[in-house]
């Protein structure tokens, strides 16, 4: 299957551009053959999507809701395809795909209602026959710049509050997973979503990505990716200065009180750590326990960890599936070789998976270390994969300053039955999401998602703060007094 561009409302083709396999990572079959966009096609799209928002703009914002509650009924109708065309090119588990499509049409239905809200502020004026007010307005076009592990749920939390707000969309999706992209441009033609009010444009990275950072007619850039690529969008977009906003990496721990439910804990430490097979920015990659229950909680861990079952996403028995390609997979192995030169103790897993099951795919076990310390390499650095450490604390103190420790600051958990202990460490842990008696993951669309230090510049994906991205914010003063009122210089 050959994809095409979806630009102005038509699906487009270039000749002269090449194309990429798309590969299955569990299978290594190539599904699709997908286009690299040249800077003619991709100026195409911005012109088409600067000349769809000028009229879009100005269409009613409940009106604009009605086609993202379209947009929600046909991704619930197409559920199930969706989930399998995700599986089979990013590789997670089927239930977990379909949690996905699902986070997708929870924001479709969310995003529908702010178009009835889109709030601006009254306040009372300083003067006499006068009113204040603040309103929202549409920035104009915006550009997203999408990862690969969540290909559909990451992007949609983005374009459906520029789509409400009044914008147009340019959306470049990760080169590895660009097929269900090309799906969601067949569900914004079939609800007749108007020409260019959302492009999909594939291609590179550097010379795409860089392009849609740096044209002046691209008034917003979101982009979910690396700390190193962001910190590059950060200085380019910067440079032009056009807002843009970062959703970068995580370094999540899950830490685990002497007085915790630990069958509980085991249960939400392994969804958190192997879930994606650790592809996720906000997966557990440390688990900070009390040291009155370490040793019992590094049993009841590893004994659950060689229980999981790996293959095939599609199989509804797997629970881990691949890592996204061969790069992600030597690349996890490089830190588990790192972490036993540390000194840190491998209890499970810590392999590449062979073998009839595996040969064909991007397999790699669930592994589990301990004794790591807490400045080592696997304790401070993204590994993008499903591998933890232990790391044994004496107090809540000491729990909290190595939580905080690491650059990144996205998601942290806590399992404790203390409510003072609850109340403190939602209070000191440094990072934009905090879990009490739950994993990392697991964030809703209603409430803001993003962290603080090396995960992003301050904006938020998901909730009613998403649409500060996409609005300008817009004063308005009405004097009907009839006469010249200086403001404080006539008081």
């Amino acid at each position: 299957m050959k994809l095409a561009h979806y630009i102005g409302g038509e699906f487009h083709v270039n000749e002269e551009e090449k194309y990429l396999e798309v590969i299955n990572p569990a299978t290594s079959d190539t599904i699709a053959n997908v286009p690299m966009a040249t800077l003619h096609t991709l100026d195409f799209a911005i012109n088409a999507a600067e000349q769809a928002q000028k009229i879009w703009g100005q269409v009613p914002a409940p009106k604009r809701a009605d086609y993202l509650l379209d947009i929600g009924y046909k991704l619930k109708e197409k559920k199930e395809h969706l989930a399998r065309v995700l599986t089979e090119e990013m590789g997670k588990v089927i239930e977990e795909a379909r949690g996905e499509i699902q986070e997708g049409i929870d924001m479709a239905f969310y995003m529908a209602g702010e178009g009835r809200r889109l709030l601006g502020e009254t306040t009372p004026s300083e003067l006499t026959d006068k009113f204040a007010m603040s309103v929202r307005t549409p920035v104009g076009v915006v550009g997203l710049i999408t990862p690969w592990n969540f290909p559909i749920g990451v992007p949609l939390l983005k374009a459906f509050p520029a789509i409400v707000s009044g914008n147009a969309v340019i959306w470049k999706p990760a080169s590895e997973t660009p097929v269900i992209a090309y799906e969601m441009a067949k569900i914004f033609d079939e609800v007749g979503l108007p020409k260019g009010v959302v492009n999909i444009v594939f291609g590179s990275g550097n010379e795409i990505g860089t392009e849609l950072v740096q044209n002046p007619h691209v008034n917003v850039i979101s982009f979910t990716g690396s700390t190193s690529t962001g910190r590059k969008v950060a200085e380019l977009g910067g440079y032009h200065l056009k807002k843009v906003s970062l959703e970068l990496g995580g370094k999540n721990a899950v830490i685990v009180m002497d007085d915790a439910d630990l069958d509980l804990a085991v249960e939400g430490i392994v969804w958190s750590a192997f879930g994606t097979a650790g592809q996720r920015c906000t997966a557990c990659s440390r688990v900070i326990v009390h040291e009155a229950v370490a040793d019992e909680l590094e049993q009841k861990l590893v004994a659950e960890i060689e229980k999981l079952t790996i293959g095939n996403g599609l199989d509804e028995a797997n629970k881990v599936g691949p890592v996204i390609n061969t790069e992600a997979l030597y690349k996890i192995h490089s830190y588990v070789e790192l972490a036993q030169l540390d000194g840190a103790t491998l209890l499970t897993g810590g392999q590449i998976l062979e073998g009839d099951d595996y040969d064909l795919g991007c397999y790699y076990a669930p592994t589990l270390f301990k004794n790591v310390h807490p400045q080592s390499r696997l304790a401070q650095e993204e590994i993008f994969g499903p591998v933890i450490g232990l790391i044994s604390v004496a107090n809540l103190e000491e729990a909290v300053a190595v939580n905080n420790s690491v650059t990144y600051g996205l998601s942290s958990s806590i399992y404790t039955r203390d409510v003072n202990t609850v109340f403190r460490a939602q209070r000191d842990l440094d990072t934009g999401i905090v879990y009490v008696n739950a994993g990392t993951t697991g964030a809703e669309v209603h409430l803001p998602f993003g962290g603080t230090k090396g995960t992003g510049n301050g904006h938020r994906d998901s909730g009613a703060r998403a649409l500060e991205l996409y609005t300008e914010v817009k004063s308005v003063y009405i004097d009907f007094s009839g006469k010249l009122q200086r403001a404080q210089i006539d008081r």
